[in-house]
């Protein structure tokens, strides 16, 4: 009793403000030091992540995943074209990549020998990387006209099982951006040149400049001057004996012209057509070392890929065609790869100005886009009589390549119609 009669003393002289904050203070200190003194019995989950358990996937099933996404956003884009379909494309590959960084950190989280440390810092570098690849995308400006992003992380680095090997000016690139319209195509912006240029820099290099692929994918390059390049069949068949060959042929005589006049952009200084093609002008004799009119005798250089590689391999588009029906062609292509026809005639419309066909452009651009302005060119005005007799000079190499592909090209139907052809 003593004890709770000095008590009631003691709190009826102090206030009772001041006797709370005591009271506080004192329970705050002993909670301090009581976390302090068990510290070291905490346990803290680092090695596991209970909200991402329901995350996690096998590699598999995120590959099919990631490509069922990419057959849904070529489904809904009734409108593309190669540099416009960029945003659209690249908002498909950012949300797969997020998905593939996730299942990689939660397995870096859900390694028992990985410290919390190790986890944390791998996470960041993975962000960190995000981050300067994505900076690069938005800033780099090589190949702008032309690029749609083909480089991604996720998946496998692969080299192709299928290159458009030419011709030069025959309508290549409009064939290869038009095959980029396809989630499982993925294909080089530029041209590698490795079978004929960069050869002793190696595979791994090679396969380096590859886009990743998921399973199901096809890896894709183009390089138009491999169809002229004697060691480029015996290289390509070292590499890979089963690959997929296209060759992109054309009138020769309209593809001769197409080709001086991109020289001529770039050197103006140079002599005319007439004076390049002729030995002599008055005899008539055809100078068929200068390349420009070499490329053109398909039938030579068919020749030295037959050695290595099957018809069965080889797939021929026409140029002529491939203007005035891009979706038939492309049809044909698809089949030929072994792909789904994905890219129809939905996909193109016919640009008066530039005299061939385009991609779409996707519903929310502002402007449809063509191929670069190296496309479409107005052609210099050629004699007749020049026109004439390289038709003549033609012919018969023309029908030779008729034979070896068993292919009528019908250039021959053209000989009057040429002289008047105005554009690249």
């Amino acid at each position: 009793m003593a004890f709770w009669s000095s008590t009631s003393v003691f709190t009826s002289k102090v206030p009772r403000k001041i006797l709370f904050m005591f009271t506080l203070s004192l329970s705050v200190t002993y909670l301090f030091y009581s976390l302090m003194s068990c510290y070291n019995s905490l346990q803290f989950p680092l090695q596991e992540n209970y909200a991402y358990q329901g995350r996690l996937v096998t590699e598999e099933t995120t590959f099919v995943t990631l490509r069922e996404k990419l057959y849904s956003a070529s489904q809904g884009l009734a409108e593309f074209t190669g540099a416009e379909g960029t945003t659209a494309v690249s908002a498909v590959r950012d949300h797969a990549e997020a998905e593939q960084r996730t299942v990689e950190w939660i397995r870096t989280q859900a390694a028992p020998t990985k410290s919390a440390a190790a986890a944390a810092a791998a996470a960041a570098a993975a962000y960190h990387t995000t981050a300067l690849e994505r900076e690069h995308q938005e800033f780099s400006t090589t190949d702008s006209e032309l690029r749609v992003n083909c480089t991604s992380d996720y998946g496998e680095k692969k080299l192709p099982q299928a290159i458009i090997i030419g011709v030069k000016k025959g309508g290549t690139r409009a064939l290869l951006e038009a095959l980029r319209v396809h989630p499982d195509v993925r294909a080089v912006g530029n041209e590698p040149h490795f079978f004929d240029r960069n050869y002793e820099r190696g595979l791994d290099w090679y396969k380096d400049l590859m886009p990743s692929t998921l399973e199901g994918q096809i890896t894709m390059e183009k390089t138009p001057s491999y169809f002229v390049t004697n060691h480029a069949p015996k290289r390509i068949h070292t590499m890979a004996r089963d690959i997929k060959l296209i060759i992109v042929v054309r009138n020769p005589v309209t593809r001769a012209i197409s080709d001086y006049t991109q020289t001529l952009s770039k050197k103006p200084e140079i002599p005319t057509f007439e004076v390049l093609a002729f030995k002599n002008r008055t005899l008539g004799l055809i100078d068929a070392s200068w390349s420009a009119l070499r490329i053109g005798i398909y039938a030579l250089h068919l020749e030295s890929w037959m050695q290595y590689f099957p018809l069965s391999q080889m797939h021929f588009v026409s140029g002529e065609r491939l203007i005035v029906d891009p979706a038939g062609e492309m049809a044909k292509v698809q089949d030929f790869l072994g792909l789904k026809r994905i890219v129809t005639d939905k996909h193109f419309y016919f640009n008066k100005t530039k005299g061939f066909p385009c991609l779409k452009k996707p519903e929310d651009s502002s402007t449809p886009r063509c191929l670069g302005k190296s496309k479409g060119r107005t052609h210099p005005k050629i004699d007749a009589d020049v026109i004439r007799r390289l038709h003549k000079f033609y012919k018969p190499f023309n029908m030779m390549f008729y034979q070896m592909t068993g292919q009528n090209f019908e250039w021959e139907l053209g000989d009057d119609s040429e002289s008047r052809s105005s554009q690249d």
